[in-house]
């Protein structure tokens, strides 16, 4: 009984440590406190990249040869909701193999593999990109001027680290965009 003060000191230092360390955490980070602190929980129920990696098609190991990340320059959407703001059709029309989302339109780092992706097919050359037909293309949903989020940073990078081991695609022959966070 005589260790009961003791106990609540040692309880109340390590709540008033742990609340400390949170602030000092969430203050060296660049999202808002609104933003909400990083889960791995959430981050791990995107999925693993394996499974959004995986076709209809088998693939042969020379097929693809080049990476390409680009930006929407939109602020939001998914698959969908993109085909529609560039005016096409239908969703299978756009012209990248994945879209890694963001907050607004889809989960943040999820990643949307299209049917171009699922059925083999090479993004067109035609508009501002002149590619290859060996090139595949990861279109990440921001404007540019604002960053991708750290979930579409991580997934990103994942995708790309996949894609490059599966088919053997050298880092010479990965594009960023210009301002993309390493």
């Amino acid at each position: 009984m005589t260790n009961q003060p003791r106990a609540a000191k040692i309880f109340i230092s390590l709540v008033v440590a742990m609340t400390l360390g949170a602030a000092v955490l969430m203050a060296l980070d660049h999202q808002s406190i609104s933003a909400g602190v990083f889960s791995l929980a959430s981050y791990s129920s995107l999925g693993p990249i394996s499974d959004v990696i995986a076709t209809k098609e088998v693939t042969a190991r020379e097929r693809w040869d080049k990476i390409e990340v680009f930006y929407s320059n939109s602020r939001g959407g998914n698959i969908k909701q993109l085909a529609s703001l560039n005016g096409l059709t239908s969703e299978e029309d756009v012209n990248f193999h994945f879209l890694v989302c963001n907050h607004l339109g889809a989960i943040d780092g999820q990643i949307q593999p299209t049917t171009k992706w699922l059925n083999q097919w090479s993004a067109l050359p035609g508009g501002v990109w002149y590619g290859s037909s060996t090139t595949i293309r990861i279109c990440v949903i921001s404007e540019g001027k604002s960053p991708a989020s750290d979930y579409q940073v991580n997934r990103t990078e994942e995708l790309v680290q996949a894609l490059s081991r599966k088919f053997n695609i050298t880092q010479k022959n990965i594009e960023y965009p210009k301002d993309w966070q390493l």
